[in-house]
This record gives C-alpha cells, structure tokens and sequence, in this order.
C-alpha cells in the first residue's frame, strides 16, 4: 500500500473585490447559523434522523444530503452560505 500525503497550498488574497465576496459569504453562513442556533432544540428534535440545511434562514429537510441541497438551491440559489449538517 502505497502512503500518499495530501499537498496543501496556501495563498494570500488580496483582491479587495474576492475579499468582500468571501466577507459576504462568511456574513450568510453566520446568519444561517444563527438561526439554527436559536431553534436547535425543536429542529433536532422534529427531524432527528434527516438531513437538514439552512439556506437564506429558511430549513430544508430530506433524506440524502444530496436531496437536502438540491432543495436549498432552488429555493435560493444566491445564498452560497448555506448550512448543512
């Protein structure tokens, strides 16, 4: 058995305009996070089992998390900070 490691490249962005789009994205997963943070109890609770999303502070449950995306996407394609556990 071969042992391969993994190459990690890191990089300095310095583009103001890819550093606002990365700080907006950050700003929507914090939201998405936030809301979920304040209903976990009833959200775990009811769904316990599924997979969940939050997209644009709005939950999204099904089966597969491929299912779970899909659903998030089309009802808000624009959010790029979604949640998904």
């Amino acid at each position: 058995m071969e042992n391969k490691q993994a190459q990690l490249v890191m990089e300095e962005m310095t583009d103001p305009a890819e550093v606002a789009r990365a700080l907006a994205q950050d700003e929507r997963f914090r939201r998405n996070s936030a809301w979920l943070q304040a209903r976990i109890p009833e959200v775990y609770s009811r769904h316990r089992g599924k997979c969940i999303c939050v997209s644009a502070e709005q939950l999204f449950v099904a089966d597969t998390p491929e299912a779970v995306l899909a659903l998030a996407k089309a009802a808000h394609p624009e959010d790029d900070g979604r949640l998904l556990r």
